[in-house]
Parts: C-alpha cells; sequence; structure tokens
C-alpha cells in the first residue's frame, strides 16, 4: 500500500517510527552505536521512553531496523541498474557508479554498520541475518546472469559468471572501504574509471 493511501493515524505513526530511526542514527553517527541508550534516543526524538518502546523491542532492534532499511534499499536500486535494457559494459559502467551515488547518500549508516561489524572482509552482507543475506545473494545473482549475458554474446571471457560477480563486488567495496576511511585521499566516485579498467582488464574477450 501506498504512503498515501494511508489513514491519518496510519501516517501519524509512520512519521514517528521515521522520526525515531532518524534521530537513533544521528545519535550512532555522532556518538556510537555503544555510547547510546534508548533513553538517548528517546530524548532525541522528544518523544517518551515507552512510545520508543511501542515501535522498538531494545536498541538492537532499532539498530537491525536501521540496517535493513539500508540494505533493501541497496537491493533495490542496483537491481534496477541491473534490469535495464543496454549492453553489458554500459550496465557493468553503471552498476559501479550506482554504488557510489548509494554509499555517498547513505554515509551516516554506513560508518555506523562497518564500524561496529568490520571484519577480515568488506562485504555489505556481514553480520545480517538470513532474510537480508538472501537478498544480497539475489543481488549477486542478478549481477552474474548480466555478465553470463556477456559471455554468450562474447563480450566478456568464459569465466563462472558468479565468480566475476564476487570478483566485481570484492573490488568496488574495497574502493568503497578505502573512501569510508578516508574520503578526501580516495575518492570513490574520482576512481571508478580506474575500478572499471582494472575489472574488465581482466574479462573483456579478446
Amino acid at each position: 500500500m501506498k504512503e498515501k493511501d494511508l489513514s491519518r493515524k496510519e501516517k501519524e505513526k509512520l512519521w514517528r517510527r521515521h522520526h525515531m530511526l532518524s534521530s537513533a542514527l544521528e545519535l550512532f553517527a555522532e556518538k556510537g552505536y555503544h555510547n547510546i541508550s534508548m533513553r538517548n534516543i528517546a530524548n532525541k526524538a522528544e518523544f517518551a521512553i515507552g512510545t520508543l518502546y511501542k515501535f522498538f523491542r531494545n536498541k538492537e532492534d532499532l539498530y537491525k531496523e536501521l540496517v535493513t532499511e539500508m540494505v533493501i534499499d541497496y537491493h533495490r536500486i542496483l537491481t534496477e541498474v541491473l534490469e535495464r535494457e543496454d549492453d553489458t559494459l554500459t550496465v557493468i559502467r553503471s552498476y559501479i557508479s550506482a554504488k557510489s551515488n548509494f554509499f555517498a547518500d547513505h554515509i551516516a549508516s554506513l560508518r555506523i554498520y562497518f564500524a561496529e561489524t568490520r571484519g577480515a572482509s568488506f562485504n555489505i552482507a556481514v553480520g545480517l541475518d538470513k532474510d537480508i543475506l538472501k537478498l544480497y545473494n539475489k543481488l549477486v545473482e542478478r549481477l552474474a546472469e548480466v555478465l553470463r549475458v556477456g559471455i554468450k554474446r562474447k563480450v566478456l571471457r568464459r569465466i563462472d559468471p558468479y565468480y566475476m560477480a564476487i570478483s566485481l563486488e570484492g573490488l568496488t567495496n574495497a574502493f568503497l572501504f578505502c573512501w569510508l576511511e578516508n574520503p578526501e585521499r580516495h575518492s570513490y566516485e574520482e576512481n571508478i574509471p580506474m575500478i572499471t579498467e582494472l575489472f574488465l582488464k581482466g574479462s573483456l574477450a579478446e
């Protein structure tokens, strides 16, 4: 159901939830997840603590909602790119660029997320539950399908398209991680041509 079709009461509830999440995001970004309590969030949002608990069981539940919304947006935006009726190389370039736009629009969420879940690898799927992980894997499979078409059209080399997709994910995410750590020194947007060249150099058919 679209927001315009909701009742006034439902719209008010949706607004409250969004305001609570936005307030939590600001506090987490400023002071870190572990330094913020549910009472801090309630005060920031200017709601009673009991009202906050009507929407979220605890801080972990609220945090999961923040990350889940981000990942769903991530999946939707990148899937739309992958479903465009363009040639394979155009889709690949658009996919690499779309990541830049998405991460720039979600910088606060991403800083919190990776500060809490960063491990040996940099992956949007780290730390997420099975449903969200399934969503991410679906995106990788969709990317692999685009690459499979490129192989069939003899634009790309005959390499397993799934592992080719994993390689592209690893490459883009490595540059995104550098950008997140030091935006001034490692601009993802400025490095898009290099990322594209590095991937295509090993993937283009001869």
